[in-house]
């Protein structure tokens, strides 16, 4: 059981419990009611102010996430809501960071960290691999690491090198560590809550590029069914991890995608229809841990797969759900899956990253090659 967590700012009657909670119900009366045009960087902020206005050992801490509210604004209004000892800058050090909070977390708090850009999150590889995704195992189950380590991630933002890499197979691929990502603005607001939520590491992939896209989506409802769920300690109707969504039904193949690739292979979609070629869109959401049945149910309905991932294909989780989807889907196959990804290179110049990343003509063509001729 997590002990009850007390801050300096709280003794000191600067920012009592009572209090956040008291403006963060007020933000939430201040909302229209209903489903209203929402972007997916106000859906992950109200996810971390719902959160913390939950749970008072849910903490958020990385750099410039206090009053600057991060680069990309996401933590805006958490330091005035909660306080400094709740939602605050950190030095420039990466690994210093995710140690702190694996401490954290050991003693009793869930700490949500920002690591500001993907590439900037290498200098706390060692931290992560080592003792973030080991500790539970290490201690033979005594040890649980309730810890979220936000990393927005991928290309599509015009930025240069270190701020536009997709790093997701290097957590991935470490046992031990979950990995989220969403592709909509309500699984922004679900996933989040229910990363904050577990008892294990989750290594929370938010496409930047995505952030500021809208859809309309009824922000108190998931709040309420969120709130309802925890209370039951189900996740009925409401729990994403583990189960990938069909984006879009269809019947000639199907498109797998994650993360901020489905918008594109949505748009894939929508071009084939114009040609009479039906196209399903799986949406992965969680890929560790990852949804065999919903993508094999697809891919043996349709007998045919597109991969399509913004990282380099090489070793990568495209790689690794070919792999897992041969397996299980040989003899449904009428052709070999094809791979839409990044090419294997470093991530480009701005003027140059169209090229790299994957379109819709690159899906096409790929789906173009899928032996439809026997």
């Amino acid at each position: 059981m997590s002990p009850t967590i007390t801050t300096s700012s709280e003794a000191n009657g600067n920012v009592s419990a009572a209090t956040a909670r008291a403006a963060a119900s007020a933000a939430a009366s201040a909302e229209a009611a209903g489903p209203q045009p929402v972007t997916m960087a106000k859906a992950l902020n109200t996810a971390l102010a719902d959160a913390m206005s939950a749970d008072s050992s849910v903490l958020v801490f990385g750099e410039d996430v206090g009053m600057l509210g991060g680069v990309f604004r996401i933590t805006d209004g958490l330091t005035a809501m909660f306080g400094e000892q709740r939602c605050f800058d950190t030095p420039l050090a990466e690994s210093g960071i995710v140690g702190m909070a694996v401490g954290m977390a050991i003693n009793g708090m869930r700490p949500v960290i920002e690591m500001q850009f993907d590439a900037f999150a290498y200098p706390a590889f060692e931290q992560i691999v080592s003792h973030v995704a080991k500790m539970h195992n290490r201690t033979k189950g005594a040890v649980k690491l309730p810890l979220v380590i936000r990393i927005p991630y991928g290309g599509g933002i015009g930025g240069v090198e270190h701020h536009c890499d997709s790093s997701e197979s290097y957590y991935a691929h470490t046992a031990g560590l979950k990995v989220y990502t969403p592709a909509t603005v309500a699984d922004g607001y679900r996933m989040l809550r229910e990363a904050i939520d577990s008892d294990d590491p989750v290594v929370f992939m938010e496409p930047k590029k995505m952030y500021w896209t809208k859809d309309s989506v009824d922000l108190s409802e998931l709040r309420r069914l969120h709130e309802d769920s925890r209370a039951e300690g189900t996740t009925a109707g409401l729990g994403t991890e583990g189960r990938a969504a069909v984006a879009r039904p269809g019947t000639d193949a199907t498109l797998i995608a994650y993360g901020p690739s489905v918008p594109t292979a949505l748009a894939a979609a929508e071009a084939a229809a114009l040609e009479g070629r039906s196209l399903e869109v799986i949406d992965v959401r969680t890929i560790v841990p990852f949804d065999d049945a919903t993508v094999c149910e697809s891919v043996r309905k349709t007998g045919r797969a597109v991969v399509i991932a913004e990282a380099h294909g090489f070793a990568s989780v495209s790689s690794e759900i070919v792999a897992r989807v041969q397996e299980r889907c040989f003899h449904y196959l009428a052709a070999p899956i094809r791979r839409v990804t990044g090419f294997d290179v470093p991530y480009p110049a701005p003027k140059l990253e169209k090229y790299y990343l994957p379109g819709v003509d690159r899906i096409l063509d790929a789906v173009d090659d899928l032996q439809w001729e026997n």
